[in-house]
């Protein structure tokens, strides 16, 4: 019987058949593409996607779409849906169709950070149109020829477009683009330099088209309180309400989500972020306290007075259970002026229901209307009962407009100023038609549960790299797959440990020098663990003796240990397979044995340490391979993958020190050392400048930095001089003779942990 992952391995093969490609570099990924294909999608998903995978790979455009595609769609799909994936090979046709080809492959690279700011289909949807209407505007406008000349600009703000994301909501990036569009759809260069935001008119405009709270940045704090205070933990789904003038869309809720703007500014003196904390109070409530009801047979303004009660209702109660949230729902509720509408030109009837939706909220309403103040206070009795519910709303409601109706309530103008309570939802959620069916309200997917079905590979993980041109991120740049390494035979490192037996006996009286011990005693304290009988006898002398004994008489003991995780981090690229010079062994066989008497000597003094390596073939394909973990013993597993390791391919060192920074950072240690030994500076194939990855990996030393990581590098370069010190500052060791290496590289361990 074959294994489950050998039958995911039959099973891939198949897949990667159908794509009928022919590229080596699609090859070595897809099995882990195909993994994380299959934990997002669904059967119908899968099949989407490898149809499009083919399709893209038949442009003649090389791999880097492909491998675009196959990287960014899984986690696509996750926020957006998989509905998406037609309208964006739609938009993939047009611009093959055009001049505008080369935009392609970034296009599908930064597909995936802008689904993940935009977080709906509806989101990435208008982002799609204005990709096109900017490849439409500006492609062969130049000087006149219509076919010949790609749009100037496209590639430079696909490249922006996630930084562009995270300072606008949509309809602040379409005001954004039309102003490019508009000034520079005939200057190539400006308008180069405006879609790469080099120009200060495209600073000054994106500072005009920044305004209010991004949905996407304050979600997570969203998700606390609606966990934390309400109990709920549905999901958060964002709309823009910048393509819609004639009718804004409202906040509303159904079992697919919460649905929320994608911006709000601060109004009437409340911020942004408690805005949208009133709305999801609202909401809450609703779901919590609300009662759909049959709405056949019942006129709009008896529906809209029912709305106007339940909501009323809802809010009541919530204020009831917090009383702060009062201040928050009067300060965003209009307060509409009694008077203000005129019966005889207009219909008030907007007007009248938020007159007393202040009123029944506000103790302080100051309205005079006899009606009105009659069903606040019916309200009011309702609501001291303690068993008022939708049904009851509903009743107050009909006899409200039994009691208010006019004439003028028909007529075509409506009076709406200070009328729009825009925190509230549209209660789509309080009404049932018998006509439509209760079955058509059922929008649960299945979700597979097959067993089978679940991968057995892990997904790769994206990191971003720095552009150190622009000075911006690239989002989402590199694909790091992570894995064990393969084993070996553990006795090779035991016959290595025992070559340096003599060195390894001398490390050993440096190593107990360094181990910590484990209770230290605390004299004199009034309050302890145990009695100091000294401290104690000597009192009761002085007590007995007529003086004043000293109370101090228990001790107490703190554990004085070191508190240090460390990650090895191993540059395994083909440089490793050099003989070193001045002898017969390579440079990977003195790695091995050094990091083998590391890996002891850490092991003598008990941190917790992680042994890991990297190699990288292209930024498509960071390999991240796991030696030790933290949790793992020094045995004969980890000297298994120890003996096992083989170099390959370049150095992508800063997508390697942030992947391990990704577990280093999760340990609880005082202090977390990460070091790096490697021959050579960073390189990879497809990077022609040579400044670029050194820039990228400095870059990364300051995030580690700002983490509370240190970063320390031992570089077997003899030219290292000429980079590491850009990249590390002063936290580095060039280690000349590579022969000592097994002895130099515990020493720089025990000198930087003492």
């Amino acid at each position: 019987m074959s294994s489950p992952t050998s039958a995911l391995d039959d099973t891939t093969h198949a897949y990667l058949a159908r794509l009928d490609t022919r590229f080596p570099q699609v090859a070595e990924v897809f099995d882990a593409c195909m993994a994380d294909a299959l934990a997002a999608l669904t059967p119908e998903g899968v099949e989407a996607y490898l149809e499009a995978a083919r399709a893209l790979g038949k442009l003649g455009r090389g791999a880097e779409p492909l491998l675009a595609f196959l990287e960014a769609w899984p986690s696509t799909a996750r926020c957006v849906g998989e509905g998406m994936l037609a309208p964006v090979m739609d938009l993939v046709r047009r611009m093959q169709r055009s001049p505008n080809g080369k935009a392609i492959a970034p296009f599908l690279q930064m597909l995936a950070p802008v689904a993940r700011r935009l977080q709906s289909a509806e989101q990435l949807q208008h982002y799609l149109d204005i990709v096109a209407a900017l490849m439409e505007r500006t492609t062969g406008s130049i000087h006149g020829f219509h076919s010949t000349y790609p749009s100037p600009g496209l590639p430079d703000f696909l490249a922006q477009a996630p930084s562009l994301l995270s300072q606008l909501d949509v309809g602040g990036l379409r005001r954004w683009v039309d102003y490019g569009m508009r000034n520079y759809a005939t200057h190539p260069e400006r308008q180069r330099d405006y879609f790469s935001l080099q120009s200060a008119d495209a600073r000054a405009v994106l500072q005009r088209e920044r305004h209010g709270t991004l949905l996407v940045d304050v979600e997570r704090q969203l998700d606390l309180d609606l966990r934390g205070l309400w109990r709920d933990g549905d999901l958060l789904i964002p709309y823009s309400t910048a393509f819609d003038e004639l009718r804004k869309p409202v906040p509303y809720y159904d079992p697919l989500g919460i649905r929320l703007p994608d911006v709000q500014d601060d109004a009437r003196g409340v911020s942004g972020l408690d805005r949208y904390r009133a709305t999801l109070a609202h909401m809450v409530g609703h779901r919590r306290l609300s009662t759909p009801q049959i709405a056949d047979n019942w006129s709009p303004f008896q529906r809209m007075a029912v709305e106007f009660f339940e909501d009323c209702r809802v809010e009541t109660l919530l204020i009831r259970e917090f009383p702060g949230l009062r201040r928050l729902f009067l300060a965003l509720h209009p307060k509409p002026a009694e008077g203000a509408c005129d019966p005889e030109t207009c219909s008030c009837l907007r007007h009248r229901l938020a007159m007393l939706s202040r009123a029944l909220l506000d103790p302080q309403h100051g309205y005079r209307d006899a009606d009105l103040n009659d069903f606040v206070a019916r309200f009011h009795e309702a609501m001291a009962r303690g068993a008022s519910s939708t049904e009851d709303m509903a009743t107050l409601a009909l006899a409200y407009v039994a009691k208010t109706r006019r004439p003028s309530d028909q007529f075509a103008k409506v009076y709406f100023d200070d009328t729009v309570i825009d925190y509230r939802d549209d209660n789509r959620h309080l009404w049932r038609f018998i006509e439509d069916g209760d079955e058509e309200e059922s929008f649960d997917q299945e979700r597979r549960t097959d067993a089978q079905a679940e991968p057995q590979r892990l997904p790769p993980r994206h990191y971003p790299e720095w552009d150190h041109h622009s000075h911006t991120y690239r989002p989402d740049w590199v694909s790091v797959y992570e894995a064990l390494h393969p084993s070996g035979e553990a006795a090779v490192v035991d016959r290595l440990l025992q070559k340096h037996a003599p060195l390894a006996k001398r490390l050993k009286r440096l190593l107990d020098l360094l181990k910590p011990q484990d209770k230290v005693r605390i004299r004199y304290q009034e309050e302890g663990s145990e009695l100091d009988l000294d401290v104690a006898i000597r009192s009761l002398i002085d007590f007995k003796a007529g003086s004043a004994p000293d109370p101090r008489i228990n001790m107490s003991h703190r554990t004085d240990g070191r508190d240090i995780a460390v990650t090895l981090l191993l540059d395994l690229s083909a440089s490793l397979n050099d003989k070193a010079a001045g002898g017969e062994q390579t440079i990977l066989e003195l790695s091995q044995e050094a990091v083998s008497l590391l890996a002891w000597a850490i092991d003598q003094l008990g941190d917790p340490l992680a042994i890991a390596g990297f190699q990288s073939n292209t930024r498509h394909e960071v390999r991240y391979l796991h030696v030790k973990g933290f949790g793992e013993p020094w045995g004969d597993a980890v000297k298994a993958r120890l003996a096992a390791m083989q170099a390959g391919y370049s150095t992508r060192m800063g997508a390697a020190m942030r992947h391990a920074a990704h577990y280093l950072g999760a340990r609880r240690s005082d202090k977390k050392l990460l070091l790096i030994l490697t021959d050579g500076e960073p390189a990879d194939v497809d990077v022609q400048d040579e400044r670029h990855l050194i820039e990228d990996a400095r870059q990364a030393v300051k995030e580690l930095d700002r983490d509370g990581i240190f970063t320390y590098c031992i570089s077997l370069d003899p030219r290292a001089d000429a980079y590491v010190s850009d990249i590390f500052g002063r936290r580095y060791t060039v280690i000349d003779n590579i022969q000592r290496l097994p002895e130099r590289l515990p020493e720089v361990f025990m000198a930087l942990t003492k």
